[in-house]
């Protein structure tokens, strides 16, 4: 993953020391962006191990859209969300919520009865929108739609979230039949997050590719605050210093994304360099 490393190398030369809520400053770089071409193989990096597992799990809890981490933390001992939940682990309504179950309001009339009369009156009523389902569904009778978008973000909902979205956006775009992903990101770890959504986004892109008839195409990503934290940078120049080798193949079932499970998921060929400790900024 050269793409990777070149964007690690963009914000350790041009970066700038900033403050911010964790109290560990941050190098931070305005609007990076890379792509990758997904025909290449699956771009989970190689000069450190990413753990494979985790990234499917969090792909299949968006995909739940559950405003908790039980599934996640009791069913499949995975910890990655930890330490923004809270005792029962609950995390308000986050990736999952906003991708499936997207609230919103709708007038609806209501007949209101009582003392031998009736009144219709048009109300706001709370709805629910499933976004990745409009988008498969948009994928399969309009693929050309230049609206095939994903929005993670809620003006109204941030208070109740245990962690407003990083990635707050994923547009859908097909191309000589091949479906592109570009993933808009309001804030971006480079060392924990980042290896972390270009494997995340770039499976969903290959699963749903598979679903609605089309191949794979590029993954694109634009980080608006892309920030290394002071204590990530000498683990990154470690990083730097390994070759990257061949991307792995990854192989999924060929199965509608809503009945996929991990066991679907195949990674091969995947020999990365050993795994570099850093510390997560809270």
């Amino acid at each position: 993953m050269k793409q990777y490393h070149q964007l690690v190398k963009n914000v350790l030369e041009n970066g700038v020391r900033k403050e911010n809520r964790t109290g560990t400053d941050t190098i931070s770089s305005f609007s990076e962006f890379y792509k990758v071409d997904l025909s290449e193989g699956f771009p989970l990096l190689t000069t450190k191990k990413v753990y494979f597992r985790s990234v499917i799990l969090e792909l299949l809890w968006y995909l739940r859209g559950e405003d908790h981490i039980r599934w996640l933390r009791d069913e499949n001992d995975c910890h990655i969300w930890d330490a923004w939940a809270d005792e029962d682990g609950h995390v308000g309504p986050i990736y999952p919520v906003l991708w499936r179950r997207f609230p919103y309001f709708e007038k609806e009339s209501v007949r209101f009865e009582g003392n031998g009369s009736a009144l219709d009156k048009e109300v706001w009523m709370q709805k629910e929108f499933d976004q990745v389902q409009r988008a498969i569904t948009m994928l399969k009778e309009n693929p050309n739609s230049r609206r095939i978008v994903v929005s993670a973000w809620h003006p109204g909902l941030l208070e109740e979230m245990a962690l407003p979205p990083c990635h707050i956006m994923y547009v859908f775009n097909v191309s000589d039949g091949k479906l592109n992903c570009h993933l808009t990101q309001r804030s971006g770890d480079i060392a924990l997050g980042i290896p972390f959504n270009l494997a995340c986004y770039s499976a969903l892109t290959m699963a749903i590719a598979q679903e609605v008839g089309l191949k794979p195409g590029t993954f694109a990503h634009t980080i608006v605050d892309a920030h290394i934290y002071e204590n990530h940078v000498e683990g990154l120049k470690e990083q730097l210093k390994r070759e990257p080798k061949e991307l792995p193949t990854l192989k999924i079932a060929n199965k509608p994304v809503d009945e996929l499970t991990f066991d679907d998921f195949t990674l091969e060929n995947y020999n990365p360099d050993p795994a570099i400790k850093f510390e997560v900024a809270v």
